[in-house]
């Protein structure tokens, strides 16, 4: 009985062919939908280590990325194959890692992001900083509002898109930050915050 796979569906509960046979029988069909034979490793495989098939090299556990999808808890592929994998497979499906992060993330191409910085005039839509590269988006709806420069899209961040908090730090730099006051001709006054200091220790 050891030498048949269980098989609830029939009488007997037992598999019509017998496991040498049904292995044989499942390789055939696999030949013949053109899946090539499994690789195996030319050396026993340590504990503590996998093996990988692309690179053919036994490698520590650490190496292998960890998932639940497979039954040792490691992926197939070490992390370097893994890595080589994922980069050839956006560069065949979508042209690219850069396409396949636009939209992936944000539901754009390159194509659009193009478009929206040819209508910003090339700059951040903010700072007017040339070349900017991030894509600005509203974290509630995932609607894209704009290219932004790096500091300006951490800054809307930072402040997390409230417009209360904005307007406050713009109200606190009006009182803080020191300004240029015009006197006459090519003479200027630098006038400080009219807010109370507290006193310093020195004075």
């Amino acid at each position: 009985m050891t030498e048949f796979h269980s098989n609830v569906r029939r009488p007997d509960g037992l598999a019509f062919y017998c496991r040498e046979c049904a292995a044989e029988r499942s390789e055939a069909s696999r030949r013949k939908r053109g899946i090539k034979p499994q690789k195996r490793s030319a050396e026993p495989v340590p504990p503590g280590s996998k093996w990988c098939p692309d690179c053919d090299t036994i490698k520590r556990l650490i190496e292998f990325a960890r998932t639940a999808a497979k039954k040792t808890g490691y992926h197939s592929y070490c992390l370097t194959c893994h890595t080589a994998r994922g980069v050839e497979s956006k560069n065949r499906l979508y042209g690219g890692t850069r396409e396949y992060h636009l939209r992936h993330r944000y539901g754009i191409g390159q194509a659009d992001f193009d478009e929206m910085l040819w209508r910003q005039f090339g700059v951040c839509a903010i700072c007017h900083a040339p070349d900017p590269q991030h894509v600005d988006h509203d974290h509630r709806t995932g609607e894209v509002r704009g290219i932004l420069c790096f500091n300006c899209n951490g800054g809307l961040g930072q402040f997390r898109d409230n417009l209360d908090y904005l307007t406050g730090a713009i109200e606190y730099l009006k009182g803080t930050t020191c300004q240029r006051t015009l006197i006459r001709p090519g003479v200027y006054r630098i006038s400080s915050s009219t807010r109370e200091r507290r006193p310093s220790r020195s004075s």
